[in-house]
């Protein structure tokens, strides 16, 4: 059994009491958003991460220092990764909600999005395989919508997994019904293996869609917890 823990909150204020757990590095991205609610965003995901890690590894969360070295270009914005520890982390958000998914040692994406966008059929057809684009079709543009969003959080959660994001061409891989439980059923890239590839989908919030993935052949135990400081 392979244990997920999923963390969500509304972004956070800037106060001081947030902005101390960034380091240097950290601070300088926080800095460079030019939007308000993109800097809070951006805090909100790394205290979220600090403060799971400093409860999983014991210690204060003003301590927890990431590695976020971009494995293409070596710049600090790649996955949050924790020096000597084999926790993975995966960090999402969109809206008025940001995540964090965690697991021991076992790689893994989340994704969220609002479910208030909409998917017209230019969408459908660069994201969709053959199959899902049949599962929709016919339906309304509202359930459309719905249908497409729940596909796109697989997409992107198990393409987070992986490393390669959107590397992975997007038709290459098909799963399950949008209205039966998450499953990858086909992969044309050699980093999904449907029988190494677990997921779920994700109750999140109001008004979003999320979507959970790990690179694994057991069973998923997910736990969601809405966080409050």
């Amino acid at each position: 059994m392979t244990e997920i823990v999923v963390r969500w909150s509304e972004p956070l204020p800037a106060e001081d009491r947030y902005l101390k757990l960034l380091d240097d590095l950290e601070r300088g991205r926080y800095d460079a958003y030019r939007l308000e609610i993109d800097q809070r965003r951006f805090l909100t995901g790394r205290v979220l991460a600090k403060t799971l890690v400093a409860e999983r590894l014991g210690g204060a969360a003003e301590s927890v220092r990431f590695d976020a070295t971009c494995d293409d270009c070596g710049k600090p914005h790649g996955r949050p990764r924790v020096p000597g520890s084999d926790l993975v982390l995966s960090i999402s958000h969109s809206g008025n909600l940001i995540g964090l998914a965690v697991t021991d040692g076992v790689p893994v994406g989340l994704d969220v999005e609002t479910a208030s966008r909409k998917a017209d059929a230019s969408l459908v057809e660069y994201a969709l395989s053959p199959a899902e684009r049949e599962a929709v079709a016919g339906l309304s543009d509202e359930e459309r919508s719905a249908a497409f969003f729940i596909y796109w959080t697989r997409k992107e959660a198990v393409m987070k997994a992986t490393g390669k994001g959107l590397k992975i061409p997007l038709q290459s891989i098909t799963f399950s019904r949008y209205d039966a439980p998450a499953e990858l059923v086909a992969s044309g890239d050699d980093a999904l293996d449907p029988a190494r590839t677990r997921l779920a989908d994700l109750e999140a919030a109001d008004g979003h869609r999320a979507a959970v993935a790990a690179l694994t052949a057991d069973s998923l135990s997910v736990t969601e917890e809405h966080w409050l400081p």
